[in-house]
């Protein structure tokens, strides 16, 4: 089941805001990995893109409960953290949703192709949001 996001916190999953998200897993040996992650709102889900045989892809195959942790850009004290869980996982699309949040954050789509490398999209579904 998703929650709904606070009205006062929806800015943060905007476009326009920028905002970058940290996205917290946990590895084989119990101990957390945190990275910080260009992501996308779909209105329901949080989008994020990697590629295949890093860290984030592993463990959200084997393990898809996560947090993400979103702060305002221009007030660091503001921010949202989500509880949820990957629903999703696809490859269909990915190198142009990669090149979608190219252009998001740093205003082109010029994503750097890597030889052999293959880009997949994670959609987590909330369950839990703190706002503060």
């Amino acid at each position: 089941m998703s929650v709904i996001i606070p009205h006062e916190f929806a800015d943060l999953l905007t476009r326009e805001k920028k905002a970058y998200a940290h996205l917290a897993l946990v590895l084989k040996d119990g101990t957390p990995h945190v990275t910080p992650i260009w992501f996308e709102w779909d209105g329901t889900h949080i989008v994020v893109n990697t590629a295949r045989g890093r860290i984030k892809d592993k463990v959200m195959r084997r393990h898809p409960n996560v947090a993400v942790s979103i702060t305002d850009p221009a007030e660091p004290e503001r921010y949202m953290q989500i509880r949820g869980r990957v629903v999703e996982e696809t490859e269909d699309g990915a190198w142009e949703k990669i090149c979608d949040l190219r252009e998001k954050y740093r205003g082109d789509r010029n994503f750097k192709r890597v030889p052999g490398q293959v880009r997949v999209i994670y959609k987590i579904l909330p369950e839990r949001v703190y706002a503060e």
